[in-house]
């Protein structure tokens, strides 16, 4: 079996289980990653080169320093395909394939899975409902937007991960001096319609357009407010023959389909309004979902959507079949919270529902199974009233949805 070559991009330490299952494919994997991590525990027995890049910034590297770097990298390598394992890293591989003229998703797809007001554009015009917005790049438009649209509104930044940057406005005045304060970033941003409701994520993965999984969940407290106020973050799965399920396979589907995507994983969220009980789009991602969700996912269902991924990508480069298990159809549950000790005590936590105890620094992070529904929201519930009591941390913990 041909040995194939896949540079892994990421600028966030993660794609352990995907680069792992690469290997075991009987492929060769090179990495490229920040000079910060370094120290991380990559799967360095499935890595066969590593090269590091120095920040600019968290997550920015020099892309013209990229570009001449993975130049000198093709010279004695073929490079079969770049995959692109964090959100910030979509862009960055895109620019590579383009450049040199590898398969996979360009810049003119990629931006539709980075940047929020292409893809807010992209949905309106296929029919798909997204809060009101508005780009802010004219003056007259941005005052004819919230003079129409009543406040509160929230500005956010068009390419950061999960809440990053995001504030909520309430009044022209605020709006006004938050523009101000961007300066020559103002362009960088958009402005939307705040709308409270219930906010869902749906991950799946495709294989030649056709989605061949869909996992469908429910966050207990918006991404947003976690990020701002800090607290504790929880998701459970819906089950797979619910009414939510059923929509959220129907507009996920419509979304993916509209935006051009081929193959690979994703993770879209979606709002249901408070008042009117509509679905609207919020934003999505070419990439597996972060806040360790694919560890909640693979609970419920018994896939993991990171080795499924690879498979995907083995099955591409070699021009052969996919097919994937059906899912199994439990109901998981996640909670994550930044605590005051290095390393949680676990044994209050202990039960016959727990899957696993996330090994994260500084949090508490549990994953939860049951044939119940309604034992995985009473599992949740207690797990955040104990947390909240006895062991968070004031800072907002950082979750990358």
């Amino acid at each position: 079996m041909e040995e194939k070559t896949i540079v892994c991009i990421s600028c966030y330490y993660k794609g352990y289980d995907f680069m792992d299952e690469m290997k075991a494919l009987g492929n060769k994997i090179i990495l490229v990653t920040s000079e910060n991590l370094k120290e991380k525990n990559w799967p360095w027995h499935a890595i066969e080169e590593t090269f590091y890049m120095p920040e600019l910034k968290p997550s920015v590297w020099n892309l013209e320093h990229l570009i001449q770097g993975f130049s000198h990298l093709m010279k004695t390598r073929k490079v079969d395909a770049v995959v692109a394992l964090d959100d910030y890293d979509v862009e960055k591989a895109a620019l590579i394939r383009e450049t040199f003229r590898i398969p996979g998703m360009g810049q003119t797809t990629h931006r539709y899975f980075r940047d929020k007001l292409a893809m807010r554009q992209k949905a309106k015009d296929s029919g798909i409902s997204v809060p009101e917005f508005t780009a802010v790049f004219n003056d007259d438009e941005v005052n004819s937007f919230v003079e129409r649209v009543p406040a509160p509104w929230v500005l956010k930044p068009r390419s950061e991960a999960s809440a990053s940057g995001i504030k909520k406005i309430t009044s022209q005045e605020q709006l006004h001096e938050a523009l101000n304060l961007l300066g020559e970033e103002r362009h960088l941003f958009l402005l939307e319609s705040f709308k409270p409701g219930d906010v869902y994520h749906v991950d799946s993965l495709t294989f030649n357009k056709e989605i061949v999984f869909t996992s469908a969940s429910k966050y207990l407290a918006p991404p947003m407010q976690v990020s701002h106020e800090g607290g504790v973050f929880r998701s459970k799965t819906l089950g797979r023959y619910s009414e939510e399920f059923k929509a959220l396979e129907e507009i996920n589907a419509r979304v993916l389909s509209n935006f051009g995507l081929l193959n690979g994983a994703t993770h879209t969220e979606f709002i249901r309004g408070k008042e009117d009980k509509k679905w609207y789009f919020l934003e999505t991602s070419s990439r597996v979902g972060g806040a360790h969700i694919p560890d909640l996912v693979e609970a419920s269902s018994n896939i993991n959507i990171w080795r499924e991924w690879a498979k995907i990508e083995d099955a591409l480069l070699r021009d052969k079949s996919y097919t994937i298990s059906p899912p199994t159809g439990y109901y998981s549950g996640l909670i994550i919270a930044l605590i005051k000790d290095k390393e949680p005590n676990y044994s209050n936590f202990e039960c016959e529902e727990v899957v696993k105890f996330l090994p994260i620094d500084h949090h508490v992070g549990i994953v939860y199974k049951s044939n119940d529904a309604a034992i995985i929201q009473e599992r949740l519930d207690s797990a955040a009233d104990k947390i909240q009591a006895e062991m968070l941390n004031i800072l907002p913990p950082k979750v990358r949805s």
